[in-house]
């Protein structure tokens, strides 16, 4: 009798179908990305917004991101998408203090502090729409004038201005203040004059634009 196994053939497994995808739907509103504003911002600064890819290293290294509402790079990405209403309403831009960390530590060079600058005059000059924070559009606003009439930013001025508009000159803010300044002076931390610039034309030209 032979003992030798004998080999067989395995059974056919019967084909196995796919289970039916389940439709999931979108979460949240659908954005549908514009680009007019990354253009317009991009024109005017002469920058590169568009080179950005997210790599969060500005709002690792920004040293206000814990006053602020939307992180640098979720404002650049808000640019990129056009979500111009948000960026409206966001205090990000205002709170922006223009160190340059976020420039300095960002892969592609780009100048996020000048696209603030203009975000500003964009979205809320432009169309006329509130500031996030009144008392930094007032700041703004006087600091530039300082620099329009001279050519230079004079402390002394700069803080009286200030402190007139936003409070008035017998408020507590105003009397602290006065009285650092007071001290600064005395210890020669704050010229008594302030300085000015001979030829100022070139300045006029770029306020006149």
């Amino acid at each position: 009798m032979d003992s030798t196994p004998t080999s067989q053939e395995p059974e056919a497994m019967p084909p196995v179908e796919a289970a039916p995808r389940a439709k999931t739907e979108p979460q949240g509103p659908v954005i549908k990305p514009q680009g007019e504003l990354l253009r317009q911002l991009q024109k005017q600064s002469q920058g590169s917004l568009g080179a950005c890819y997210a790599c969060k290293k500005c709002s690792n290294g920004c040293p206000l991101t814990f006053a602020m509402d939307l992180l640098p790079h979720q404002v650049v990405r808000y640019v990129q998408l056009g979500m111009t209403e948000a960026l409206r309403n966001c205090s990000t831009i205002w709170i922006c203090s223009a160190c340059q960390t976020c420039v300095t530590r960002c892969p592609n060079r780009v100048d996020l502090p000048a696209f603030m600058d203009h975000l500003k005059e964009a979205l809320a000059q432009a169309e006329g729409a509130p500031a996030a924070d009144e008392k930094t559009l007032l700041f703004h606003r006087t600091f530039l004038r300082e620099v329009k009439s001279r050519g230079r930013v004079f402390e002394g001025s700069l803080m009286a201005r200030y402190m007139l508009a936003s409070g008035g000159a017998k408020g507590p803010e105003a009397i602290k203040n006065a009285r650092l300044g007071w001290q600064m002076l005395k210890r020669g931390r704050m010229k008594l004059l302030p300085p000015r610039l001979k030829d100022r034309a070139w300045l006029r030209e770029i306020f006149e634009k």
